[in-house]
């Protein structure tokens, strides 16, 4: 597995609009009832990766309209938190996931939460094309890091390895630091 140069992986030269699957009031993904996108695609190639079938970018099925208004309706029930983007690599699918997430924050607004699973970390997102600033901009919550085996730890909640972390976004962008979500950390808060 190697690490992207900057701006070096976009989505209209990889994504094809496909699909893994999509899972409706999903209690894993994240806290609370959510619904879960998994996209197809993923360049990274994480040795041990628990989602191998879904690197394909031509993996699934194609993303629809269709799909993209039931997950809508989907979110409106009341006892849903939010939406989970997983993959594949979510940031290598924006052409699907923007126009997703903009017609959820115009429905919902801050009412419904967004994760978001990344082999991207944190920092390499801040300095990659606009698509991706862009979406990361509207994630609440992001998980980020490659998978690494080698730090495999099936105690952890929400990731898989100990190098993942898990951010609050909306806080980093406004401290221009990485802002831990305390909960699932035993380090501080802020790295």
């Amino acid at each position: 597995m190697r690490n992207p140069a900057p701006k070096e992986w976009k989505d209209d030269e990889w994504s094809q609009g496909y699909i893994a699957d999509y899972k409706p009031f999903s209690f894993v993904d994240g806290e609370g009832v959510r619904c879960s996108l998994y996209v197809s695609g993923c360049l990274f190639q994480c040795p041990g990766c628990y989602n191998r079938a879904a690197q394909s970018f031509s993996y699934g099925h194609p993303y629809t309209q269709s799909l993209e208004n039931q997950i809508l309706s989907d979110l409106s029930k009341e006892y849903v938190q939010g939406l989970s983007l997983l993959g594949g690599e979510p940031f290598l699918n924006t052409s699907i996931i923007l126009p997703l997430v903009s017609r959820m924050r115009e429905m919902f607004g801050d009412k419904k939460d967004i994760w978001c699973w990344t082999g991207y970390t944190f920092e390499e997102l801040l300095v990659e094309t606009s698509d991706k600033l862009q979406l990361l901009a509207e994630m609440d919550v992001v998980v980020d890091g490659r998978f690494r085996l080698e730090e495999k730890d099936l105690g952890l909640a929400f990731r898989g390895s100990r190098n993942q972390r898990i951010i609050n976004v909306p806080a980093s962008l406004e401290k221009g630091r990485v802002i831990l979500m305390g909960a699932f950390h035993s380090s501080p808060e802020s790295v």
